[in-house]
């Protein structure tokens, strides 16, 4: 029995670690025209075989320079700095992450699955 809960326990790790990775690529998606706003990554890290997240990091890679020189944070030249966030990106993150979920919940799901079976075939 203790491998059907290890199965159940690495994939809902899976699924958390996956959900937490949605909710900050939705954040950085939420927050594309933010001024000044830097991408948020998140690592994953095995402990003892389960799937946990990592530190949050922000990316370091330049921030776009945006001209619009009426913008309250232009300085004398009429550029602000944006954000390094790009929505393709995120997007493909995004769904890469919802079916590493499904596919953790389906393997969640056949778990369950074989040992309901197995406890009927142990009551007969």
């Amino acid at each position: 029995m203790t491998d059907f809960s290890d199965a159940i326990s690495v994939s809902s790790s899976g699924m958390k670690a996956q959900a937490s990775r949605l909710r900050h690529l939705s954040e950085n998606i939420a927050n594309a025209d933010t001024p000044g706003y830097r991408r948020k990554t998140v690592a994953f890290q095995d402990v003892l075989g389960r799937v946990e997240t990592g530190r949050v990091s922000l990316d370091q890679t330049n921030l776009s320079r945006i001209f619009e020189p009426s913008h309250p944070l232009a300085d004398e030249a009429g550029f602000y700095d944006g954000s390094n966030v790009n929505l393709l990106v995120e997007i493909a993150d995004a769904r890469e992450a919802q079916r590493s979920y499904e596919a953790n919940l389906k393997m969640f799901d056949q778990v369950r699955q074989m040992s309901q079976s197995l406890m009927e075939l142990l009551r007969n």
